[in-house]
């Protein structure tokens, strides 16, 4: 590859980086070519790219976004070997998900996660992907707070509604005397 694609290939991966909410490294080198293709269709339906990007110009490309040193380590520790990007423009746990469904659906151990940036937050390793599998997308988060929210309020009329109904009873108890 000459110098001048590998720079734009760097330019391209730090546009799609930095456009991107969370991003996941993996580890698919045992896949067959067949299963590299259902993953990949699995990635597409749930609008998550995925490509497979030599390290040196992943690691080029977190450079330029000019992130913390945090990810200077990142990268040095999760950047070895085989290494295929998950890139999805929201915060859920949608990659996690599809990672396992993937490995039970064929039954293999592969992909295997190698690292993780989840809104600037950094996950290390294969661990890590049961977190991250529980993680809730900003719309059910807001679901749950409105939930605790509405709950107190709930209570507070259904007391007002049967106190109502005891209160009357009450009066007109009194009033027949």
């Amino acid at each position: 590859m000459k110098r001048q694609q590998k720079h734009t290939i760097v330019q391209q991966l730090t546009g799609e980086l930095k456009n991107a909410q969370s991003f996941y490294i993996i580890d698919a080198s045992g896949l067959t070519v067949t299963q590299t293709n259902l993953f990949r269709k699995l990635c597409f339906e749930k609008n998550i790219v995925y490509k497979v990007v030599k390290n040196t110009l992943i690691r080029r490309a977190l450079v330029n976004l000019q992130l913390d040193e945090k990810y200077a380590d990142f990268s040095q520790q999760v950047l070895k070997n085989f290494s295929g990007l998950m890139l999805m423009s929201c915060i859920d746990a949608t990659p996690a998900k599809i990672i396992q469904q993937f490995r039970k659906e064929s039954n293999t151990q592969q992909p295997l996660l190698k690292g993780a940036s989840v809104d600037h937050a950094l996950f290390f390793g294969e661990e890590s992907l049961q977190v991250l599998s529980r993680l809730k997308s900003k719309e059910e988060l807001m679901g749950d707070i409105i939930t605790l929210l509405q709950t107190p309020v709930k209570h507070l009329i259904g007391a007002l509604q049967s106190g109502q109904n005891a209160l009357t009873g009450i009066l007109e108890t009194l009033s027949k005397k």
